[in-house]
Parts: structure tokens; sequence; C-alpha cells
């Protein structure tokens, strides 16, 4: 029982980390149709961002201030990068965040180094909030929890209850006659392309603390985010938040798991002498969403949730 307990609440937070990535990713390929592959590198800069400022100002101004920057940094990418690439079709596009995710990282290494920074969790959060079953579970691990659901709320009264959302919606379907309408579609794009990478921001400043801060953290998580938005859906956020709740939780019982497959399987004559049958689940539990997303695209290609064939 502790297990599954301390296992609910890791995995729900690390999914709801994977959404506040997969949400951005999730906005900007509904509306312009982009696969932005450099979308885990502004995560990886809301991080370093949050460490520089908040060597500084301190973790709470960091937390603010950084996402803001990125998102800045998002819309000038998307305002004198993107949209001029945009003319030459979808292969241009992916062709330019993925050489974008990889000039990112040698920035990063120049100015920050090649190895990781000491981004620690705040003084002020570095504590035990309660115990389960006699063992401490740290405050900021809750702290990071608020944070994904209060942005999660925010997300959703933005997009239906206020009249921005409202044309951002009606941006994502019916572009030429917002247009018409007289709001400016391609600021339009470029707001959303912003808030996207600011959202990617965020769960850098609260997730770079929580996991590591390096050169490498984009190329690590940026496939798992990848993997949710085709399995929720491409263009759901709703499915983006199922399949990221879904892989969390999977990924954290499956490490929790110290049983192998000869134990499981063992009736069937896989002995614990084979390769196989010496394999643990908690190894294989990096394969999972993959194995996932292959499953996903073999019964149902257009995702949980999503109406766009692939």
């Amino acid at each position: 029982m502790e297990t599954v307990v301390f296992s609910l609440l890791n995995g729900t937070i690390y999914g709801l980390l994977l959404f506040m990535l997969s949400s951005g990713l999730t906005l900007i390929f509904s509306m312009m149709g982009v696969l932005n592959f450099a979308h885990a590198s502004f995560y990886m800069i809301g991080a370093y961002f949050a460490y520089t400022i908040g060597a500084t100002t301190g973790f709470w101004v960091a937390l603010f201030l950084a996402p803001i920057l990125v998102a800045a940094l998002g819309a000038i990418v998307e305002r004198y990068g993107l949209r001029k690439v945009h003319t030459n079709g979808h292969v241009a596009e992916l062709l330019f965040t993925f050489g974008l995710a990889y000039l990112i990282e040698e920035i990063v290494k120049i100015i920050w180094g090649k190895f990781a920074v000491p981004y620690r969790v705040p003084d002020a959060l570095d504590f035990p909030l309660f115990q389960l079953y006699g063992t401490d579970y740290p405050a900021y691990r809750i702290f990071m929890l608020v944070v994904s659901v209060t942005m999660l709320a925010v997300l959703f009264v933005l997009l239906k209850k206020t009249r921005t959302g409202l044309i951002i919606q009606a941006a994502l379907t019916h572009p030429h006659m917002v247009g018409h309408l007289g709001h400016n579609v391609p600021q339009i794009f470029m707001l959303v392309f912003g808030i996207g990478c600011g959202l990617a921001g965020l769960a850098g400043v609260i997730g770079g603390n929580y996991l590591v801060t390096e050169p490498g953290m984009a190329f690590n998580i940026g496939p798992i985010v990848f993997v949710v938005v085709v399995i929720g859906g491409m263009g759901s956020l709703m499915g983006a938040f199922i399949a990221s709740i879904l892989l969390g939780l999977t990924q954290t019982f499956a490490v929790a798991i110290d049983t192998t497959f000869a134990q499981i399987f063992g009736f069937i004559g896989l002995g614990p002498t084979t390769e196989l049958g010496a394999l643990s689940i908690s190894a294989i539990a990096p394969m999972l969403p993959f194995i996932l997303l292959v499953l996903i695209l073999m019964v149902r290609p257009r995702g949980l949730l999503g109406e766009r064939e692939f």
C-alpha cells in the first residue's frame, strides 16, 4: 500500500509536469500545424533563466520572471524566424525548429558550461510537509502539484471564458474568417507561440531543480513530450492532459515495481537464468512511453482524443 500511495503522488506530479510542457506544444500545433522540435529547449532555457535570476533575486522572482522572458524569446523566434520559414511549408518549419534545438543547446553550453548547474530547491520549500507511512514527503513536490493545477485552471479559463480565448480558438479553425473580422491573425500566432514557450519555461523553472539542470535536459525529456502529444491526440489539450497523467503514473509505477519477468511469467517456463527472465519491470520503464506510442499508432492513429490523422 505504501508503494501505491507514493507512486500515485509522484506519478501525478511528474504527469502534470509533462502536461505543462505538452500543453504549449499542443497549442502551437493546433494553431500553426508546427511540430516544434525546439519546444523542450525552451523548457531548458526556463530552468537556466530561473537559476541565473534566482541567484540574484531569489526563487520567487525567478518563478515569475523566467517564464515571461522565455515567452518573449519564443515570440521573437516566431516573428523573425518561423514566420519567414512558414512560406516554404511544414518540412522547412520542421527543419528550422530541429536546427534551433541544437543551436540553443550549444548556446547554453557556451554561457553556462557543459555540466549541470547547482539549481536547487529554494530553502523556503526545502522541508518535509507531512509524513506517509513514516516517510517524509517534500513540500516542494506539493508546490509543483499546486503550480501545475493552477496553470491548468488558468489555461482553461483563458481559452474557454475570455474574449481572447475565443478569438484564439476561432483562429485555430477559421483563421481567414478571424482576419476578415479585423483581428491580426499573425499576431495571434505569435502570441500563442510565445504562450506555449512560456508554459515550457514555467515547467523548466519548477522542474529544473526537481530533476537536473544541464545541457542535455531538453533532449532527455523532449521525446517524452512528443509521445504525450501523439498519444493524447494532435491538437487536443484534454488528450494531452490524460496522456500526461497516464505516462507519469505508468513510468512511476514501473520504476517502483522490483519484479522480474521470471517471477511474473515463470508459469510458462521463463526462468530467472534467461536474459528476459532476469529483466525487471523497472529496467524497461524508460521504454514504456514508446511502447504505448507504437500501440496507439497501430490501433488509433489520431490518439485518444485527437481529430487529426497523421
